[in-house]
């Protein structure tokens, strides 16, 4: 009985001891076994391992890749355009153990720190650099960038035990004070260019107006002719019926002609003719000189 209350314990304390000596590997982390902080064992593979009780811990790392997102920072390109650029990098751990050795306890966090660190000098050395101003920011050329940022980055992340995968510039804006300036300058820009427009649509429209006021005037002045031309013949062409009327019945010519006198002389409400009656002007209002 006494032995069996004794190996109880044993028993118990064995398999407490047998557990805590086993540990799982999930295939989403890397582990670190570390005995008085040296680096025993290093497990990357998913599934079982195992450690000496009490004397030895597990540090779990995450492996998958993991994002951080950066400080606003301003830059300023080589036209001296300052820029507001923020950017998101993706990075994973590829050499857990130069991670720990690099970073100690501080783990992800120190990591984190460090890395938005050389994000930022890489950002700033490359929109910085000769040849790149803020149109070539804002332009297709910004892939390209953005993939020297992070070869830039990478190199330098390399003695963290990090390995950036991507990184990406989120905004690159105009600093708040610069705004109101470059508007005003956007706005100074639209109003010449609207200007010109009118200028050259007012231009435009003069010529249109001067190219139609011609060919008024031409139009008109072919038409006159032409009608003068029509009316001189038609003219000749009475003239001519006139003539062969007259030398075919002179009483006739005689008669046409005093009564275009009449015409002539009698014209208005207020017309006033003081003559003899028995004048030869109305020869032909007589009864005698009718039959």
């Amino acid at each position: 009985m006494r032995k069996a209350s004794i190996l109880i314990p044993i028993v118990v304390v064995a398999i407490a001891a047998a557990l805590s000596s086993i540990f799982i590997v999930d295939e989403r982390e890397k582990v670190l076994v570390l005995q008085f902080g040296q680096i025993k064992q290093v497990k990357e593979v998913p599934g079982l391992g195992f450690k000496i009780p009490l004397i030895q811990e597990v540090v779990r790392y995450d492996d998958r890749i993991l994002s951080l997102d950066t400080q606003t920072i301003e830059v300023t390109p080589s036209d001296d355009r300052r820029l507001v650029v923020d950017a998101f990098a993706r990075y994973r751990i590829a050499d857990v153990v130069q991670f720990r050795q690099a970073l100690g306890v501080g783990g992800l966090s120190t990591a984190e720190s460090r890395l938005d660190g050389i994000l930022v000098d890489s950002i700033r050395a490359v929109l910085g650099s000769d040849g790149v101003t803020s149109n070539t920011i804002l332009s297709p050329e910004r892939a390209s960038l953005m993939n020297r940022i992070r070869t830039m980055a990478d190199a330098a992340a390399g003695d963290l035990g990090l390995d950036v995968v991507d990184v990406r510039l989120k905004q690159t804006n105009l600093p708040e004070q610069n705004l109101d300036a470059t508007f005003a300058r956007m706005r100074a820009e639209r109003e010449r260019e609207a200007a010109d427009e009118i200028a050259r649509g007012e231009e435009a429209a003069q010529r249109v107006r001067a190219q139609a006021d011609r060919t008024v005037v031409e139009l008109v002045s072919e038409a006159n002719r032409e009608s003068q031309i029509t009316r001189g013949e038609a003219d000749a062409e009475r003239n001519n019926i006139f003539a062969q009327a007259f030398g075919a019945d002179p009483d006739f010519f005689e008669f046409y002609r005093s009564l275009a006198a009449y015409e002539q002389a009698i014209q208005g409400s207020n017309s006033t003719l003081v003559i003899t009656p028995d004048s030869e002007f109305f020869e032909f209002l007589k009864s005698d000189g009718l039959d």
